[in-house]
């Protein structure tokens, strides 16, 4: 594969106005960018859009919307990942391909039996543009989407372009273990850390380059974002990235309790409060909670709690659960990753008998050190090892890094 070509392209005029005093900054996403001006290597070609719920503008206009009604190149598909075009399908059901009732596109499915466009879908296209809403934690399949369609892009020799979105968690926090490649997935591709502090933009960059797909790159640039700012202080609109990250509060813990799935406790899905409690009919979730909080650490506390899951919901449905939540202080200190593998630890020490790992922990962790430490009490040390790695990543990205 030919090195890739990572350009960065547009600022919208405006972007670098001050907000009003006490107003929320003033970011703009990418699709503002190309609205404003088309980049070159989309002039006059036909566009195939990789796209969902979270592809707007300041105004909630649909990127659907405003690349449809473009003149300086036709959009003639769609691509939808994990959760379909309108972001209303559940976690891990598949998602079938269509046409757009709105626009009237086709819509490919890369959630199904296909997770990467084929050349038969790309026949018709001449470059792809990718905008969607990450949440800035590897187990996230919007990242392996993205991946994989760069990859159809460079074997199809069509131009690749990004429209930038922020980071949610920042960009400026890194943390957890670098991906083991003898355990990718499309829940974790690449060896990244769990929260890379990257937007996905950058990421994009990164994994051209590091990995050599040979992508032919734009990244259409965000103005006004700063790497500290999270997700609901950049003035930008917000939208659940997926149906059970409801809340901003959901979000900022994500990059932990996604690691609940791996094992027998629910991750609080079918309830008020997804991944932001953890629960099961067998916990005893007063000594949880009062265990987790006499650790200390740093940005959150931990009240005991009772909820019932929903009907449908995977694990627990219309049981009564005791429960521990997260109640996130301080986010800028708090790191979920280390805080929900310490509840893990504890829970398991606890309740010996009644824990159990799921089938899917060593593809979410990306190794299966994570579930012997926790078995051998070695969770410390394992710890300590993901801190050296997310460290070493955080200087490893620094090149890649737009702003």
């Amino acid at each position: 594969m030919r090195l890739a070509a990572f350009a960065v392209l547009l600022s919208a005029a405006n972007a670098c106005a001050q907000a009003p005093r006490g107003a929320a900054p003033i970011v703009t996403p990418g699709v503002e960018a190309l609205a404003a001006s088309t980049p070159p290597v989309l002039e006059g070609k036909r566009v195939g859009l990789v796209t969902n719920q979270t592809g707007i503008d300041r105004a909630r206009r649909s990127t659907i919307d405003i690349m449809n009604g473009a003149r300086d190149y036709r959009l003639v598909a769609l691509f939808s990942p994990e959760h379909g075009i309108r972001g209303t399908a559940q976690d891990g059901d598949k998602v079938s391909s269509g046409r757009d009732e709105r626009s009237g596109l086709p819509v490919y499915s890369l959630y199904g039996a296909i997770n990467k466009p084929t050349p038969a879908m790309l026949d018709s296209v001449d470059a792809l543009v990718f905008d969607i809403q990450d949440a800035g934690v590897r187990q996230y399949t919007y990242t392996s989407t993205l991946a994989k369609c760069m990859q159809a892009a460079a074997e199809k020799g069509i131009p690749f372009v990004v429209l930038d979105r922020p980071d949610p968690v920042t960009g400026d926090i890194v943390e957890g273990g670098i991906l083991d490649t003898a355990f990718s997935s499309f829940v974790g591709l690449y060896p990244v850390p769990s929260r890379y502090g990257l937007t996905i933009g950058e990421l994009a960059g990164y994994l051209n380059r590091t990995f050599g797909f040979g992508t032919d790159l734009t990244v259409v640039r965000l103005a006004g974002w700063k790497r500290g700012m999270w997700y609901d202080e950049t003035g930008l609109p917000f939208v659940a990235p997926s149906p059970n990250l409801p809340r901003m509060e959901a979000i900022v813990s994500y990059p932990g309790t996604v690691y609940i799935e791996g094992t027998n406790l629910s991750e609080g899905r079918g309830t008020e409060f997804p991944f932001e409690q953890v629960g099961a009919p067998w916990l005893d979730a007063d000594s949880v909670a009062k265990l987790m909080n006499a650790r200390a650490l740093p940005g959150v506390h931990f009240e005991s709690v009772r909820y019932t899951p929903r009907a449908g919901t995977a694990k627990y449905p219309n049981i009564a659960l005791k429960g521990v939540r997260y109640i996130v202080t301080d986010r800028a200190s708090y790191r979920p990753i280390m805080t929900t593998l310490t509840l893990i630890d504890v829970v398991h020490t606890l309740h010996t008998n009644d824990f159990a790992w799921t089938g899917t922990i060593n593809r979410l962790a990306g190794t299966d050190q994570l579930r012997k430490a926790v078995e051998e009490h070695t969770l410390p040390a394992l710890l300590a090892q993901w801190q050296a790695q997310s460290a070493a990543f955080a200087a490893a990205r620094q090149p890649f890094l737009l702003y």
